[in-house]
């Protein structure tokens, strides 16, 4: 991505436009998942990891000092995020730790692509590839479009903080539409 457009999409952002945060999931998703992946060699914690990055970045983008890389702050973001993992998984052994709040800060007023062409789908054909998202992804799916839980009240329910939730439903959106143009695509 060029260095102006990118620009463009990070002042975007820090404006909560919906559109150039996942333009920015888009592009670092991977660099922050093979990163994580890479230091903890383990697939569901690097996720959760990168979806924690994720999240934290776009709660906190208004502080980002665009005379550095956005990969660097993202990547140190992350690297924080798993050193602060390592401390509370040997605190566990020694002690509760204290739950985070939930804080609402990416607003959503349009449909995103993936929502409208999960929407154009037959209910049959979503739900099916609703079967091969992982349980928390599918649950979430189901509580956001079906039941259609707010954010605030998936953040709740779920004990996690609205832009985790908000995070997570964007990965889930786009496995879910990965899966549905695959099948598309092979029954052409």
């Amino acid at each position: 991505m060029a260095t102006e457009v990118l620009h463009e999409i990070i002042v975007a952002a820090q404006n909560n436009d919906q559109k150039a945060f996942n333009a920015l999931f888009d592009h670092y998703w991977s660099l922050v998942f093979n990163f994580q992946l890479k230091n903890t060699k383990n697939d569901h914690t690097a996720e959760e990891l990168s979806i924690q990055t994720l999240a934290k970045a776009f709660d906190k983008i208004d502080t980002y000092n665009p005379e550095y890389a956005f990969s660097t702050w993202l990547l140190t973001i992350s690297k924080n995020l798993q050193i602060d993992q390592i401390r509370k998984s040997q605190r566990r052994l020694t002690g509760p730790t204290a739950k985070e709040e939930a804080t609402e800060t990416i607003s959503t007023t349009t449909p995103s692509p993936e929502e409208l062409m999960i929407a154009s789908q037959s209910l049959e054909q979503v739900l099916k590839a609703l079967k091969i998202l992982k349980p928390e992804y599918r649950k979430l799916i189901q509580l956001r479009f079906f039941e259609e839980h707010s954010y605030k009240e998936l953040s709740i329910a779920l004990d996690q903080p609205i832009n985790t939730i908000k995070v997570k439903l964007l990965r889930a959106k786009k496995v879910l539409a990965e899966h549905i143009n695959f099948n598309d695509y092979n029954t052409t």
